[in-house]
């Protein structure tokens, strides 16, 4: 099911000038489509930690891997370097995430993980694929 979004909308009132507005809504589409690319990245990323959260559970592992995690958020940092994006909103943004993947791994090793269906991808099938393959 589509949402109402309006692409158009806007607050700006009807005195800014065509010209500036057309290239406003050229530019904030490109927006719109990153954040939609974002959101659908994210959604993979979270699949894919979710299946590490399972196996460590499976093994007993911890659900936090603090070796990891810093080495990411330095890679990360020089990635934003790279990328010209400002490294510390990149660690915040990491920080943000790591958390949240470690929230999910506790949950899944607590067996108190509302776990969505974990699809696989198309090298590792996720635990509803494989049992119907089985």
């Amino acid at each position: 099911m589509r949402d109402s979004y309006d692409p158009s909308a806007s607050s700006l009132g009807e005195d800014v000038d065509p010209a500036v507005m057309q290239e406003l809504l050229r530019i904030r589409s490109s927006i719109d489509n990153f954040d939609a690319t974002l959101v659908y990245v994210l959604a993979e990323r979270f699949r894919a930690t979710q299946r590490v959260g399972v196996l460590k559970a499976e093994h007993r592992l911890p659900p936090a891997d603090p070796t990891r995690e810093s080495m990411q958020i330095a890679r990360l940092r020089r990635l934003a370097e790279e990328a010209h994006l400002d490294p510390a909103f990149a660690e915040k943004f990491l920080a943000f995430i790591i958390e949240e993947v470690i929230r999910h791994h506790q949950a899944i090793s607590e067996g108190t993980a509302p776990l969505p269906v974990i699809q696989g991808t198309a090298d590792r099938p996720g635990p509803a694929e494989a049992s119907t393959r089985a």
